[in-house]
């Protein structure tokens, strides 16, 4: 199971992409989880995780994901609060207080999938993993799912490596809006 995603992250560069601040450090992050954590969080979920040894969960810096499809947050890209951690002790672990089962039940929604990233819209939209295509034991791809909008899932990326590495810095976004608002 540890050599899950082997090779996905191989030159990547994680300089900046992480947010370090305090509170993603207390509600999001946890240890590295042990194969045995793993395999009962899977149990548990009932899906098999692409399990990336890089970071348990957490805030990150690098939070604009570049969109070809318009979402109700923006035309041109979608952005990320936070990563759940695989483990249930932190708030936004995946079995968290405020984790996949969390958005699931209280929220309504879909159980074709995971949710694994928070957005800025504190519940309202989500990142899952995709298992509709692919099986519970499969490669999912990433989905992102508008509570707002009756549950409308937009593709993103097709695997969660994919999806982590096309993660961008915010500020060309961040500049084109304020440019908008200031004309």
């Amino acid at each position: 199971m540890t050599e899950r995603m082997t090779g996905f992250f191989d030159g990547m560069d994680f300089t900046g992409f992480w947010n370090d601040h305090p509170y993603y450090a207390k509600n999001y992050t946890e240890p590295a989880p042990s194969d045995e954590l793993i395999a009962d969080i899977e149990a548990e979920l009932g899906f098999r995780l692409p399990v990336a040894r890089i970071r348990n969960g957490g805030g990150v810096a690098r939070d604009a994901f570049p969109m070809t499809v318009p979402t109700n947050w923006a035309d041109d890209h979608v952005r990320v609060t936070g990563i759940y951690a695989i483990g249930r002790t932190r708030m936004w672990s995946l079995l968290g207080d405020l984790g996949s089962t969390f958005h699931r039940d209280e929220w309504g929604y879909p159980s074709w999938g995971v949710s694994f990233a928070s957005t800025p819209t504190a519940g309202h939209e989500q990142f899952m993993l995709d298992y509709r295509d692919c099986g519970a034991q499969g490669e999912p791809s990433v989905v992102y799912v508008d509570q707002e909008a009756d549950y409308k899932v937009t593709p993103v990326a097709p695997d969660f490596a994919s999806f982590i590495r096309g993660l961008v810095d915010p500020q060309p976004y961040d500049e084109a809006l304020e440019a908008e608002f200031s004309d």
